[in-house]
């Protein structure tokens, strides 16, 4: 199946190179591994070097890099889900501060006591 028709909801409401970059990767992936998980798995990987899941779209990160533990192995150990991941939270490119402001703006319980780790999770969830 093309990119553009299975293309998730938060990204068809995300700017133009958000969906180019996600439908040129699936699209490839689906080329060499076939349709289904592993397609969008690489899609999202891709994503997530350029862009963070800010409410119901994905918008630039100030920096390029991965978001997450298990964006930053990559390889077998990211197909296997080993590492954490943060529901497209960039967690590598936000500070605690950072973190903690969304996180009241979220209106997420509890925020004053969490660690950046917890933060970037309860966020993560509540998006």
């Amino acid at each position: 199946m093309p990119a553009r028709e299975g293309m998730p909801k938060t990204i068809e409401r995300s700017p133009a190179k958000a969906r180019r970059t996600w439908a040129k990767t699936h699209d490839s992936a689906v080329e060499q591994y076939g349709e289904g998980e592993r397609a969008h798995r690489t899609a999202f990987s891709a994503l997530k070097h350029s862009f963070e899941k800010v409410g119901h779209r994905w918008e630039p990160k100030e920096g390029k890099g991965p978001s997450d533990p298990r964006a930053k192995r990559g390889g077998k150990a990211a197909r296997e889900g080993r590492g954490k991941t943060f529901g497209g939270v960039d967690f590598y490119g936000n500070t605690k501060a950072e973190l903690y402001e969304r996180a009241r703006n979220l209106d997420i319980p509890g925020r004053s006591r969490m660690s950046k780790e917890e933060l970037a999770e309860a966020i993560g969830k509540k998006q």
